[in-house]
C-alpha cells in the first residue's frame, strides 16, 4: 500500500460520493465566483497609451499599433530575459510552453499575443529556437515599455532595495520581472491600457498547474521555496540536474561539463 493511500482515508463508494458531491457544491461556487469577477475585470476603466512605443521583431522595427497585426485586441507576455542573459527565466518559459497551442484559437476570436522581452533581438531568437516556440517575441531594448509597465527596473530603483511591483512597493529581486499586459485598439487606430497582472497572476496561464491541482500531490512544491523554481526547469533540461535561483534564471550543476550560456549567479 502507498503512502498516499495510508494517509489518507479509504472509504465505501458511497462514502466517496457523498463527499465529492460535497466538493461540487464548493467548485461551482468558485466557478460563479470566476465569471464574476472576469466580468469585473471587464468593467476596468481603460488608459490611453499616447507613448510611442518601438520593439525590435523579425520584421524589422513595429510600434505597439504593428503589434495588435490587424486585429482589435492584444495580449502582451512580459518575458523575463534581459540583456546578456543568454537564456529566458524559467518560468516565463514553463509558462511559454504552453502558448503556441492556444494562438490559432486566440487570433480567430480577434486576439493577438506576442512576447516582448529587453534582450537584443538576436539573443531572443537563438533562445526561440531552442525552445523551439512559434509565437511572435519581439525585444523591448532602448524603450521604456518594460520600465513604464513596472517589469525591469533601473540600477537606482535596484540599489534603492525596493522596487515598484505588482501595485506595490516590493523587496528588489533583480532587474527584471514577469508579468501579462492587455492592450485595445478602437476603429480610429487610438490604443488604451486595459488590464495588467503580475506575480501569481500568471498562474491562470500555465495549465500545466491546472492538471497538478487535481492529482493527489498537487503542485508538491516542497522545497526551500516552495514555488515552481523547487522543480521547473527549461524543457530541455530535467535530465541536467542544476537548480534555480531566486530570479528564475538556471544555474547548472557544478562539474555539468561544457558551458551551458546560463546564469551561474544573482547578477
Amino acid at each position: 500500500m502507498s503512502t498516499m493511500s495510508v494517509s489518507h482515508r479509504i472509504v465505501s463508494s458511497a462514502e466517496w460520493l457523498a463527499a465529492r458531491k460535497t466538493l461540487l457544491a464548493r467548485e461551482k461556487e468558485l466557478t460563479r465566483q470566476r465569471d464574476e469577477l472576469n466580468q469585473q475585470r471587464r468593467q476596468l476603466p481603460w488608459v490611453r497609451v499616447d507613448k510611442n512605443y518601438v520593439f525590435e521583431g523579425p520584421d524589422g522595427r513595429e510600434t505597439l499599433a504593428d503589434l495588435f497585426d490587424g486585429r482589435s485586441q492584444l495580449i502582451v507576455q512580459h518575458f523575463m530575459f534581459g540583456p546578456g542573459w543568454k537564456e529566458g527565466c524559467v518560468g516565463c518559459s514553463f509558462k511559454s510552453d504552453h502558448v503556441d497551442g492556444t494562438l490559432a484559437h486566440l487570433e480567430s476570436h480577434n486576439v493577438s499575443f506576442v512576447s516582448v522581452s529587453r534582450a537584443p533581438l538576436p539573443e531572443i531568437e537563438s533562445f526561440k529556437k531552442r525552445m523551439d516556440w512559434k509565437f511572435k517575441w519581439v525585444s523591448s531594448f532602448g524603450s521604456d515599455f518594460n520600465y513604464d509597465f513596472h517589469v525591469s527596473f533601473r540600477s537606482d530603483e535596484i540599489a534603492s532595495g525596493k522596487v515598484y511591483y505588482n501595485y506595490i512597493m516590493a523587496d528588489a529581486n533583480g532587474e527584471e520581472a514577469s508579468g501579462n499586459s492587455v492592450f485595445y485598439k478602437d476603429s480610429s487606430g487610438d490604443i488604451f491600457h486595459t488590464y495588467s497582472t503580475y506575480g501569481r497572476g500568471d498562474e491562470q496561464f500555465v495549465s500545466t498547474y491546472m492538471y497538478l491541482d487535481i492529482t493527489p500531490k498537487g503542485r508538491n512544491e516542497g522545497g526551500p521555496r516552495n514555488n515552481l523554481t523547487d522543480w521547473v526547469r527549461h524543457h530541455d533540461r530535467y535530465e541536467a540536474g542544476g537548480s534555480v535561483n531566486e530570479q528564475g534564471r538556471y544555474v547548472a550543476a557544478k562539474n555539468a561539463g561544457a558551458d551551458c550560456g546560463c546564469a551561474e549567479s544573482h547578477a
